[in-house]
């Protein structure tokens, strides 16, 4: 199975973390996912999953329509729980100690009142594990967040969870895995233009 993950596009709001559930796209962020449509026309995209928040179901949706298949929502797809920090500016975490804890050890911190990397990691590789056998000859597109794909990717790549901020994935970037019974392979990270 080939695994496109993708982040959704740009939205108005970017200095802040969290789920924000009706963030919409900005309208740069409509452009870049009618392009990012247009990019992976080629692509014979059997099935299309998305992070139930609006901002990936707008960048699924946009990829689907223009193939006539639904998008899947799953909540294994959603953005880090980030607890007491959800809605806040990294301007304000920035001087606070579990911050920076959280992004120097991700394997072992927990977000105040939230999730720990690691489980982050366990449902969206889960989410994978469970459709590669539904789709063993198929490419999947999979629309999600930045540490989501981030801790996928760190998985299959057998790199820390501490390590993953080295990973840089974009607004509307292509990330792509063969998955299959044997293992993984990477062939492309963070690609944002053909």
């Amino acid at each position: 199975m080939l695994a496109l993950l993708i982040r959704h596009a740009l939205v108005e709001a970017q200095d802040r973390i969290g789920r924000r559930p009706d963030l919409p796209l900005s309208q740069e962020g409509e452009e870049q996912a009618r392009q990012l449509a247009e990019r992976l026309q080629t692509w014979d995209i059997a099935a299309v999953f998305s992070s139930p928040l609006v901002r990936t179901l707008r960048t699924a949706q946009v990829l689907a329509e223009s193939r006539g298949i639904p998008v899947q929502t799953d909540t294994c797809l959603n953005e880090i729980d980030f607890g007491e920090w959800d809605n806040r500016s990294f301007k304000s975490l920035e001087p606070l100690e579990s911050w920076k804890a959280f992004n120097t050890f991700r394997s072992s911190t927990r977000c105040p009142g939230g999730e720990m990397m690691i489980e982050v990691q366990s449902r969206v590789v889960g989410l994978l594990e469970r459709v590669i056998p539904s789709y063993p000859d198929a490419t999947i597109a999979i629309v999600s967040h930045a540490d989501v794909i981030r801790s996928a990717v760190c998985h299959y790549l057998g790199v820390p969870l501490d390590l993953s901020l080295r990973i840089q994935i974009s607004p509307a970037s292509l990330t792509v895995l063969r998955l299959d019974n044997c293992g993984a392979e990477l062939l492309r990270l963070n690609d944002v233009e053909e």
